[in-house]
């Protein structure tokens, strides 16, 4: 089974987001849509006709959305079969969320490393 696909985001706390946004704006070129979240597009190695893509975005240092883990950052991983990934890494011992969700830009699952550091896990919608 196929397991990580690439790295789907990186997204991680900011005490002050809209002033972070514009540094990294001025100094690195990073333009946030108007929903705050950055989107690199690229294309698949193996189907250079395929366009994926990474997604950036900063989030108040008070979120709720990395809970329970404390740390500042969290990684989110494309993967090809989130539900078959999920099973297989429960079997392992990993401590894996319940939750998982489903849109129309793709279905996104939670799993811990031993740290507590929380990983999300992305299955794209079928030909992104």
């Amino acid at each position: 089974m196929k397991r990580v696909t690439g790295i789907g985001g990186i997204f991680f706390k900011a005490n002050d987001p809209e002033q972070l946004k514009a540094w990294y704006y001025e100094h690195l070129g990073i333009v946030p849509d108007n929903q705050g979240y950055v989107t690199f597009a690229w294309r698949e190695k193996d189907d250079p006709d395929s366009i994926g893509f990474t997604a950036w975005s900063l989030f108040t240092k008070d979120t709720p959305y990395f809970a329970p883990s404390e740390a500042p950052f969290m990684v989110n991983y494309r993967v090809a079969d989130l539900h078959g990934l999920l099973e297989q890494l429960r079997r392992e011992g990993v401590r894996v969320d319940d939750k998982v969700e489903e849109y129309e830009y793709g279905r996104f699952g939670w799993i811990y490393d031993p740290e507590g550091n929380k990983i999300e896990l992305w299955e794209p919608p079928n030909g992104a």
